[in-house]
């Protein structure tokens, strides 16, 4: 049975123990990362957000683009940890490659000088968004995902690899895949602290 929204909130957690099982068909996957940029909100419509989807060999290359990138900063007598760590996100299935496209948030900075100095903050709230609701909607398939940040160290070689042009600039990497392991219980700060109500 599907849940409703506030169940796939309360459900969606970062999973690192990630397996190549195929969950659902690569046209599924595919049509639910449609779906999430179509339709996720942005400010001044301005939609600049952009993915990459990487299944099978193509999601293989990108983690062993990041295990080369990462052996040049980590020494190699502390690098086996680092490689269990890049493996385990390689393991999965696939991984959403997110970007924005700067040339669009330039675009409304001159055309909106007033509120310039918001629009490229405005953009990274929408692209958290963007991640969240695939985040949210792998998860409701059946799939395990967590969020990653490697692309200051690949950006250039993997722009190269697909032919990515200059203005779309990477966020973020998010490797998913059939959950091998359940996430630890998650601690909560006390929501006193965190929401306020005035009636």
């Amino acid at each position: 049975m599907e849940r409703n929204f506030i169940d796939a909130v309360k459900a969606r957690r970062s999973y690192y123990g990630i397996s190549k099982e195929k969950v659902v068909s690569d046209e599924r996957i595919e049509e639910i990362v449609k779906h999430a940029v179509f339709y996720t909100p942005t400010a001044f419509n301005s939609q600049s957000g952009r993915v990459i989807l990487l299944l099978n060999k193509e999601h293989d290359k990108l983690w062993d683009m990041v295990m080369e990138a990462l052996r040049k900063h980590v020494p190699a007598d502390k690098f086996e940890s680092t490689e269990q760590k890049i493996n385990s996100f390689k393991a999965g299935y696939g991984t959403v490659v997110y970007f924005e496209d700067e040339d669009i948030t330039k675009g409304l900075q001159e055309q909106f000088p007033s509120y310039a100095h918001n629009f490229p903050k405005w953009a990274e709230q929408a692209n958290g968004m963007l991640q969240y609701i695939v985040g949210v909607s792998l998860e409701q398939e059946g799939f395990g995902a967590s969020l990653q940040h490697y692309s200051e160290l690949i950006t250039e070689e993997f722009k190269k690899e697909y032919n990515i042009t200059d203005n779309w600039r990477m966020v973020a990497q998010m490797p998913f895949g059939k959950p091998t392991m359940t996430p630890g219980e998650k601690d909560f700060t006390p929501i006193e602290g965190r929401l306020k109500t005035y009636k």
